[in-house]
């Protein structure tokens, strides 16, 4: 049975020949588009040169996990890394499905596994980030990211894992409804505007309310990650974060060191973002924050002791973040559902239409020397 073997000698081996791929594709294509020569491109050579090429008789395609997952690597090379390494995963858990030494609850994980990659593998998806270890990690692109002018990423909270990335149910609850319906409303806020949104559970999160969500252990390592994806993201395009609960824990602890064309962080149903105020975020991009009146985590205590709680509100008048309208949201899942002032004022943020944001005061103080932003960037 095919199986992911995590010994120190192979992760070794792996990474050789990820190294071996990035010297084989400078080699053969330089990793730029050469537009004006006959043959094939050059994300067509690299993948040519990663299918068919050999170190010491080892196919360079067996790195598909990690090439799949290679921050710089060019978009589409991961993408089709990562279909290799999905359909892999996909048959590893066909086995499982009828494998007599698990138990019929292990069977069923096994299949339930094997239907979102799937899913995942369906014509058209993109998928920028995948790892089936532990409860897997994945993240997937909406729109074309190599071309957008302004790129959109969102940061999902607690219990995000391969089996919650999407759902029927409660769709804009999970990662890609928050993020298609984010890029939908995007295209409709500024039709001339070229957008791209990335849906990031490429992050390990707290499983469920307890004592992982009141610290911020996780979201101390997903603020690397989330920074490692930001520095690498191709083109020099606007990006604006959007992190929902516990994910905007994660966002506040990037804060400090987001690469410069970071514009925008704007958190929703927030339960802090790890400081005392926006300001001590230390960073350049504008912060936005809104929650729903019927958002339940607004009874959570704001505050951080011996490194339980998550700091001040951000929606609070001390904390200095620009305060959006919510309405529509109706509660602590519903910020990205189409129609709701949520979601449009996200897309606004999204596509840099600052001046038509609604705030959540009636002075429009949110908007507050942004006169000069438009779609094209910050102001």
């Amino acid at each position: 049975m095919t199986s992911f073997d995590t010994s120190p000698q192979l992760n070794v081996w792996r990474a050789l020949l990820a190294l071996a791929v990035v010297f084989v594709m400078l080699a053969t294509t330089g990793w730029t588009a050469l537009r004006n020569h006959r043959g094939p491109t050059a994300l067509e050579a690299s993948i040519s040169a990663w299918e068919h090429g050999r170190i010491d008789g080892h196919r360079l395609a067996a790195a598909a996990l990690a090439v799949g997952n290679m921050n710089g690597a060019p978009v589409g090379l991961r993408y089709f890394a990562n279909r290799s390494a999905l359909h892999e995963a996909r048959t590893v858990e066909r086995e499982r499905m009828h494998d007599k030494r698990l138990s019929p609850s292990g069977q069923r994980e096994a299949a339930r596994r094997m239907h979102h990659y799937d899913s995942l593998l369906a014509p058209g998806r993109h998928i920028l980030a995948f790892d089936p270890a532990g409860s897997g990690k994945v993240a997937e692109v909406f729109g074309n990211l190599n071309r957008a002018d302004r790129v959109s990423v969102v940061v999902p909270g607690v219990d995000t894992e391969l089996v919650t990335f999407e759902r029927s149910e409660r769709k804009y609850s999970a990662p890609v409804g928050m993020a298609e319906s984010l890029y939908e409303a995007e295209r409709t806020t500024s039709p001339d505007t070229r957008t791209a949104v990335i849906a990031w559970a490429d992050y390990t999160s707290p499983s469920g309310l307890g004592m992982e969500a009141a610290t911020a252990t996780r979201a101390q390592h997903g603020a690397v990650r989330l920074n490692a994806l930001l520095g690498a993201l191709p083109g020099k395009s606007p990006v604006s974060l959007f992190c929902h609960s516990y994910g905007s824990v994660v966002c506040g602890l990037a804060a400090g060191t987001l690469p410069a064309r970071v514009t925008d962080i704007a958190v929703a149903g927030s339960p802090g973002m790890r400081a005392d105020s926006a300001a001590r975020l230390d960073t350049s991009a504008h912060v936005w924050a809104m929650r729903d009146g019927d958002d339940w985590i607004q009874d959570v205590p704001y505050l951080e002791v011996g490194g339980l709680g998550h700091g001040a509100d951000p929606v609070s008048t001390g904390f200095g973040a620009r305060v959006l309208s919510a309405r529509g949201a109706q509660g602590h899942s519903g910020y990205f559902v189409p129609g709701t002032e949520s979601l449009r004022n996200f897309a606004e943020i999204g596509v840099g239409a600052y001046r038509t944001v609604a705030c959540a005061d009636t002075d429009d103080t949110c908007r507050a020397d942004l006169s000069g932003a438009t779609a094209a960037g910050r102001a």
